[in-house]
């Protein structure tokens, strides 16, 4: 078990998302091999748990092989486990939990076998209505399986299956009943399925090689896998591939842009900066909020720097804008992911420490100014400080490319409550004065609409204000309105 402490340290960031990928190869080629090359790429999304389920649409109908372990993708899926994944479509997952325990029960692709065949479901995001569906469900037979809302959307969409001409026309009707974020990949024996939620909380792409179709969360999988990118999936619309009509669309369910909610944590955390997100570059948004701090909130200094990944591409922007050089003053270590196991409940070494180690000779007797993407608990930020003290920063100023976090989420990002989060009801010289810096700045809320490209986004854990009425309970439980 982790120690308090570390929860607190890992719980200092928001939690990722999950990573989906789906791939149908009309020639028939086994695509096991490419799902797991599809999902590495989307590792960051997810560490907890993975999955790849597959079928061969000219084998036995409904027949789905699968394996779902705890942990990464290459401490459970060796060469010898994927050559028995025989099929030409599948789907795979990477997990990070914001609904449900962190147990296998709970890791994804979801296959569910029942009257009209089968279905394997990979779902990222989280509903606000799983809680009253789930009891619904219950109240009429169902059995669950696992703590997951991605349960719920599998049975809702099993159920409306029975009366629907076809898989889509299932999803479209699942879809009214189901609210909150989610991008889907549903895999039926014969077709590919791909679903947005209709405020695009979760992003989701199209992409194509040879003669395959594929689905990702982001399109550095399709770089990965050297598949062409055809485009994003819409907010609202379901996609649908099949070898007889190729690439169909539904967009009934599309909203007007001006109510689209996108998370806008994946463009300046989440996702990777080689990824696009509704044609947005993640690097230019997060190079353009650097430069935004530079502009709002300047400071001599001799050198900037980034918490390391994220923070780096704002560092640079911040340098391009100010002319002050941009340097590396920190050490990742590159063999420790996201979360990692303590050796013991008493250990001394913080996490922080474990993963990142300030270099000496690039801070001793320099002005500072530190970029970090967000400040969620602050449990990590004052011993960042501290490092670059010890090891020799005459000054450390704070920058932070988001604004500061008030309230929690509701839609798929582990944003603890309110009392948990260390900028609810303090001055941004409070937190200054607690974290240990020279000085401290957040991104201004008003620059996020150019950072996001413009696009309709959510800013619901700034403001309060979310796209649509939160839950008065959380799935876990953890938050009460």
């Amino acid at each position: 078990m982790n120690t308090e402490k570390e929860r607190e340290e890992q719980a200092d960031k928001p939690g990722e998302e999950c990573g989906v990928f789906g791939i149908y190869d009309f020639d028939g080629h086994d695509v096991a091999s490419t799902i797991y090359y599809g999902l590495f790429a989307l590792q960051h999304r997810g560490q907890e748990s993975c999955g790849i389920a597959v079928s061969d649409t000219n084998g036995p109908k409904g027949k789905v092989l699968s394996v779902k372990e705890m942990g990464l993708l290459n401490e459970n899926f060796t060469p010898d486990t994927l050559h028995k994944l025989k099929g030409d479509i599948g789907v795979g997952h990477v997990r990070y939990s914001t609904a449900g325990s962190s147990t296998r029960e709970n890791a994804q692709p979801l296959v569910l076998n029942y009257v009209k065949g089968t279905l394997a479901l990979a779902h990222n995001g989280n509903l606000i209505n799983a809680v009253q569906l789930r009891h619904e469900l219950e109240y009429t037979g169902a059995i669950f399986q696992t703590t997951i809302d991605s349960e719920v959307i599998a049975y809702h969409i099993a159920r409306e299956r029975l009366n629907s001409k076809t898989v889509e026309e299932a999803v479209r009707r699942a879809m009214n009943k189901i609210k909150g974020a989610y991008s889907l990949i549903v895999m039926s024996p014969r077709k590919l399925i791909g679903a947005r939620d209709p405020y695009g909380f979760r992003p989701l792409c199209i992409g194509k090689r040879d003669n395959a179709y594929i689905l990702a969360s982001e399109t550095c999988a399709l770089d990965t896998i050297g598949a062409e990118f055809v485009r994003d999936v819409e907010p609202g619309e379901i996609v649908t591939i099949s070898p007889d009509s190729g690439l169909e669309s539904d967009k009934s369910m599309c909203l007007p842009k001006e109510q689209h909610g996108r998370c806008v944590f994946e463009y300046i955390y989440f996702a990777r900066p080689d990824s696009h997100i509704d044609g947005v570059s993640v690097y230019d948004s997060r190079i353009m909020a650097g430069r935004f701090l530079a502009m709002d909130s300047p400071v001599r200094a001799d050198l900037v720097v980034g918490v390391p990944e994220s923070g780096n591409c704002a560092a640079l922007g911040y340098s391009m804008q100010s002319g002050i050089p941009y340097g590396q003053a920190f050490v990742k270590n590159a063999y420790v992911g996201r979360t990692f196991i303590r050796p013991g409940q008493k250990s001394r070494e913080s996490s922080v420490q474990v993963k990142l180690n300030a270099i000496r000779e690039a801070v001793r007797g320099k002005r500072i100014i530190m970029i970090d993407d967000s400040i969620v608990r602050g449990t990590t930020s004052d011993r960042i400080v501290r490092m670059l003290r010890e090891a020799g920063a005459k000054e450390v100023h704070m920058r932070v490319s988001s604004p500061p976090f008030l309230w929690p989420c509701y839609f798929g990002t582990d944003v603890p409550a309110r009392e948990q989060l260390i900028a609810y009801n303090r001055s941004v010289d409070e937190i200054c004065k607690i974290i240990g810096a020279d000085s401290l700045a957040y991104l201004r809320l008003e620059r996020l609409e150019e950072v996001a490209g413009h696009l309709g986004i959510c800013t619901g854990c700034f403001t309060g204000k979310y796209p649509m009425e939160p839950p008065r309970e959380d799935i876990r439980g953890e938050y009460e309105r």
